[in-house]
Parts: C-alpha cells; structure tokens; sequence
C-alpha cells in the first residue's frame, strides 16, 4: 500500500507556502489537469472514429450484399416455378 497523501493533506501544506510558491502549484496543477482532459478527449475522439469506420464498413457491406441478393433473385421466375410446381401436383 503507498502512502498517497489525501487532498486535505496537501491543502494544510499548501498553505504554508508563500503565495507566489501556492501560485506555482497551482499552476503546475492546472497544467497538468489540462493535459489529461486533453488526452482522454483525444482518446474519445480516436474511439469514436473508429466506431464510425466500422460502421461505415458494415453499411457498405450489407450494401453491396443486398445488391448481390438482388441481382440473384427473379421474383418472376420464382413464381413461375412455383406454379408450374403446384400444377403438377395437382
């Protein structure tokens, strides 16, 4: 287990410093918040494309199978058969 110190225990340490010293932590505080917000959007954002290339690939996927199912079916014919079928079983 580490020794983390708690919020509280950096406040009671924090304003010991003189306020010039308190100005720099917070600003390296600050900065450093900034960078991780910065990099989790960069990651949502790199999630969410990617997301979007899969999508895009499935759609033109069953695009292109649906045009391939298309193409190999003739409603026409199949009820001709259908039918021929019928009266011969009659």
């Amino acid at each position: 287990m580490t020794n983390t110190p708690t919020a509280e225990q950096i406040d009671q340490l924090a304003i010991q410093l003189p306020l010039q010293e308190q100005a720099k932590v917070l600003a390296r505080l600050a900065q450093r918040l900034s960078d991780d917000l910065s990099l989790a959007r960069e990651g949502e954002k790199h999630e969410r494309d990617a997301y979007a290339r899969r999508v895009e690939v499935f759609l033109k996927m069953s695009d292109e199978f649906a045009a391939e199912s298309l193409a190999a079916v003739d409603s026409a014919d199949d009820i001709r058969q259908l039918r021929d079928e019928r009266l011969l079983r009659l």
